[in-house]
Order: C-alpha cells, then structure tokens, then sequence
C-alpha cells in the first residue's frame, strides 16, 4: 500500500473501537484502550506496550483539552501500526490540559520502523480531531460503521497538513503586516507538533498576522524557516519538548514555551508576540548569555 492512499481507517479495525465505554479513570482508559488495541492483533506483547504507553503517559498527558485525549506507544512489542478509539459518554479524568474529562480518546501504536508512513496519517487525524464538527458527530455516532464512515468522510476532504502549512508563508517586504515565525516539536512527533501548529496558524489567522510554521516530528523537519525569513520576522515562537536548533536565532525576539501551550494557549502566544514584550534570544555560542 503506497503512502499516498493510506487512510486513517487503515489502521482502524472495527474490534478496536468502542463506542458506550465507562472506565472509572485514568488508568482504567487506557487500560481498556490497550486491550482494544490487542484485539484487532496489532501487538506481539501487550504488556511491553502497555508500559510503554504508561511510559509516555508519565512524561505529560496526552489528554489535549476539548475532551480528547491520544495516548501513545511506539516500540517494539508493536507488530503493525494501529489506532484503537474509545467513546466515553459520561467522561473520565484525565489530567487534561484544559481540566475537562474525556469523552473520546485515540490509542496509537506504532512500530519501532524507520518507515514511518502511518505518522502522516496520525498527524493528519490529529488535526481533524481539533474541528469540533468533526469530534461530534463521532461522539454521536450511532454504531461502529457510523464512526468509520464519519472518520473516512472527513479524511476524504481534509488537506494533509504538511501541505496545508506550506501554503502559509511570510513575505520578506518591509512594512507588511506583523511577521511571526514559528517551530513545534515533541519527542514522539506525532501529533503534538502538527497539532501546535495548526492551533499557532489558526490563531494567525484570526489576528491578521503572517506566519510560517516549522514542523519537526519524526518525518524530520519540514517546511524549514530560511534565514531570510529569520531575518524579516518580528517574532519567533518555539513551541517544543524537543531540542530545535536555536542559534539561529540569536537576536530575534524569541518566545519558548511547552508544546502543550502551542496547542491550548495559541492566541495568547499570539497576543504576547504582538505586544513587543518578549525577550531578544541570543545564541550560546556568540559570548553574550541572557541572563
């Protein structure tokens, strides 16, 4: 199967979806949501990935805020990448960023493999799981085939967001409009970076302002900032768990934060960019370090 045609529902299998699942919290989901993934025969040892979604778990929640929550595992007890998805009617706490409960979550599991064809396909899920017509109507969703239909129906429609973010760009004319650049990572890759970048482009677009958007999952880094756009910018947002290259940013006016906030606090991020409050960064290696 090439990478081009690959669905989200590829990797859906009808075992691996429950729609009326009541977990009394936090472990229990994710508990249950493993044992989803294990019936559609997605792991060779499921206690080797439980641990490992418990692993990633422990380093932030997952739990994103709006009632979603994507755990994930990426190792070797997996056999075949996979997505199992849960409706939880009354909700379960989760930790989440915003404090809400979650009423609907997406387990991935994903093979230790250099090919990494299935994380284009989870960033592009993650994306549409920030629409909430979109999130409802699987919320809704009447019967199993219903949600794969809704889930296939949206893919269908939405753009990748690889493509989508290079259709964004900054123009390097003096005098243009508030310029802003941004990079997010997480160490996973997989949907925290694409979905603090789409958060950071839409509230962009709210406030009028250009941006340009760097990606660095485990496709690598895509849509790179060039060092003309650098040098136009008028402020840099660094919204990343991960090590992204700084220096060349040094004397620039830099706002670091947690890839979580790139998600939940966008037009925030947006509004402190805009206010000219922000730090200049400057480089370890040019002498001079803030204090």
């Amino acid at each position: 199967m090439g990478v081009l045609n690959m669905r989200i529902t590829d990797l859906l299998d009808k075992r691996s979806i429950q729609l009326a699942a009541a977990p009394t919290d936090k472990e229990h989901a994710l508990k249950q949501a493993v044992a989803l993934m294990e019936a559609s025969g997605k792991l060779s040892d499921v206690a080797a990935y439980q641990k490992q979604v418990f692993a990633r778990e422990e380093e932030s929640t997952t739990g994103i805020g709006e009632g979603i929550a994507i755990p994930h595992g990426k190792c070797d007890a997996v056999k075949k990448p996979g997505l199992a998805a849960m409706v939880i009617p009354n909700g379960v706490d989760f930790d989440s960023l915003d404090g809400e409960p979650v009423t609907l979550l997406f387990l991935i599991a994903a093979p230790n493999t250099k090919d990494n064809v299935h994380l284009d396909v989870l960033s592009k899920l993650s994306v549409m799981l920030m629409d909430e017509n979109f999130t409802t109507s699987l919320r809704n969703a009447k019967s199993v085939e219903e949600f794969l239909q809704i889930i296939d129906a949206a893919d269908e429609s939405a753009k990748s967001i690889d493509d989508r973010l290079s259709d964004t760009g900054i123009t390097t004319e003096e005098k243009k409009g508030f310029k802003l650049l941004a990079v997010t990572s997480c160490p996973t890759g997989i949907a925290h970076t694409y979905m603090a970048a789409e958060a950071l482009e839409k509230a962009a677009r709210a406030a009028d302002c250009q941006i340009k958007i760097e990606t660095r999952g485990s496709a690598g880094a895509k849509n790179v900032l060039t060092a003309e756009e650098i040098e136009a910018a008028d402020c840099i947002i660094v919204a990343a768990d991960a090590q992204v290259p700084m220096d060349r940013f040094d004397g620039k006016r830099v706002i670091e934060c947690q890839v979580s906030d790139g998600i939940s606090k966008a037009p925030e991020l947006l509004e402190r960019a805009a206010s000219g409050e922000v730090p200049v960064y400057h480089a370890a290696s040019s002498g001079s370090s803030s204090p």
